[in-house]
């Protein structure tokens, strides 16, 4: 496997393909508006919304980065980019976030797909492509484990999960 196929192997893992941790989509599954906006105690503790709006927020921009066109934005520091798009009570809000996140998601993995080895090492626009594309594998894994950390404490992860 070279390094371009284990990329686009992990960016598959990080979102629908079972690996060492539960992907994301799994891990947003039959997750409520009401459940995606409970918060853990705690001063620090983030709801699951506001995890997938932080996800979300950092795919767009790689997705733009990738396609080489502006990203506009309107997050001022790390903490903004954490601002859901709806309330606890608003479903379709809910629904339109996790239904563009698996869209950024495909759009960025079609983008990898075409990635030449050369574009690989290319600055985006400071670190080369291949290093921000895994940087941000990492992080949705990262991610991912606060997601179900959260769904455990709030009893909406199952107890018994089944894998391959």
């Amino acid at each position: 496997m070279n390094r371009m196929e284990l990329l686009a192997h992990y960016w598959e893992c990080t979102y629908d393909k079972e690996d060492w941790f539960p992907p994301l989509k799994d891990a947003l599954a039959g997750v409520t508006a009401a459940q995606a906006s409970w918060r853990p105690e705690g001063e620090a503790a983030n709801t699951i919304w506001e995890n997938v709006s932080h996800l979300l927020y950092y795919k767009e921009q790689l997705l733009h980065r990738l396609s080489g066109t502006e990203f506009i934005h309107t997050a001022k520091t790390n903490d903004d980019t954490f601002r859901p798009s709806g309330g606890p009570d608003d479903e379709a809000a809910w629904q339109a976030t996790l239904q563009r996140l698996e869209a950024v998601h495909q759009q960025i993995q079609e983008k990898l797909a075409a990635l030449s080895e050369e574009q690989f090492d290319q600055p985006l626009p400071s670190i080369p492509a291949g290093q921000r594309v895994m940087s941000i594998i990492l992080h949705d894994a990262f991610h991912t484990g606060q997601i179900v950390q959260i769904r455990k404490l709030q009893g909406s992860w199952p107890a018994r999960r089944s894998f391959e």
